[in-house]
């Protein structure tokens, strides 16, 4: 098999602003996108590396360049293939879900099925997908919302001593949409339990990682109160942080790019399901190929945050919608993306 990769540089319609890393006003971010190519079929993945992960474009290479002298012949030898890179590269876990995600669309493309037929999942249960405002101006965050108007659930990203006043001006602007909201770890444990009971009246439907990572211990109090479900992100990045989510947070969000792509993704959703624990698929801002790679399992998810290409200016791929929150799992083989 061979493996290239190059750097493709996106532009977003908004800058992305979250509590744990702070304003900016950059509208560009670069991902790796990456080919996997065997008897004539190609697959894509997508490496989308976040710096609050201690990952970062240059060493997401350094991965890549080294896996590509060790994929071998044989595309379905996924173990084979990828245990000794999780075992040589244990924290470049989005460099890891450009490999899985390529294999993936590869095998999928040498058997003439797309993945989620290849794992027996339905399409059709498949949720909605949530929209994602991030922090901004509120004149911004308000025209935000109406560009979003056709998207029946909004995520806002919370966390800011501000909160109020942006979910005042999205419950003005959108009445009656379901909000979930993201603090990215912005709460205080000392002051979580007062900021969820503030949010009740938003009438969201659950809180993504109020507390930062680690700072859990006034959790229990928060979910006595039954304000919204908790959920898990900086919380849970792989498998092995599943089990500790117990009894302090209601679900987890899995993202292929924390925990190293479709595979280990699969193991964290059956993990959680026997623990209790709901399930959401959460995502970079990426393209459609890293969207797609996770799209093949949301039929096994209770919620789905996989937006990330919406939020580009131009996505160079197509062929998992999105609009209007709804994704598309179609019969094209492997991942069911197309290059524009």
């Amino acid at each position: 098999m061979k493996l290239t990769f190059h750097r493709r540089k996106l532009r977003l319609k908004h800058p992305f602003n979250i509590a744990s890393v702070g304003r900016t006003d950059e509208t560009t971010k670069q991902v790796l996108l990456v080919q996997i190519e065997h008897k004539g079929r190609v697959g894509w993945g997508e490496s989308a590396p976040a710096s609050y992960y201690n990952q970062s474009l240059e060493s997401g290479q350094e991965v890549l360049l080294h896996a590509a002298g060790m994929l071998g012949d044989d595309p379905f030898a996924l173990d084979a293939i990828l245990d000794p890179l999780r075992k040589a590269f244990p924290h470049e876990s989005a460099a890891l879900a450009a490999i899985d995600g390529a294999l993936h669309d590869l095998i999928g493309k040498l058997l003439g099925v797309p993945v989620w037929k290849w794992f027996g999942l339905d399409p059709k249960r498949t949720p909605m997908t949530s929209f994602t405002i991030g922090i901004d101006d509120l004149d911004v965050i308000a025209r935000k919302v109406h560009e979003a108007k056709t998207f029946p659930i909004l995520k806002v990203k919370v966390g800011t001593d501000n909160d109020d006043a942006i979910l005042d001006v999205i419950r003005r602007e959108a009445p009656d949409k379901v909000l979930r909201v993201d603090a990215n770890g912005g709460f205080s444990p000392q002051g979580v339990l007062e900021r969820c009971r503030d949010l009740a009246r938003y009438r969201v439907e659950l809180i993504e990682q109020p507390t930062p990572r680690g700072q859990h211990e006034t959790l229990p109090a928060v979910r006595a109160e039954t304000i919204a479900p908790l959920i898990a992100d900086e919380s849970c990045i792989g498998i092995e942080d599943v089990l500790s989510c117990v009894g302090m947070f209601d679900g987890i969000n899995i993202k292929l790019s924390k925990c190293g792509g479709i595979r280990p993704a699969l193991q964290m959703i059956h993990t959680a399901r026997s623990a209790g624990l709901k399930v959401m698929l959460g995502c970079m801002v990426e393209t459609s190929v890293g969207i797609a790679a996770a799209a093949q399992l949301a039929p096994l998810a209770d919620y789905i945050d996989l937006d990330g290409h919406l939020l580009l200016a131009d996505d160079p791929f197509e062929g998992i919608g999105g609009e209007a929150g709804l994704l598309t799992l179609t019969d094209r083989p492997g991942l069911g993306i197309i290059e524009r």
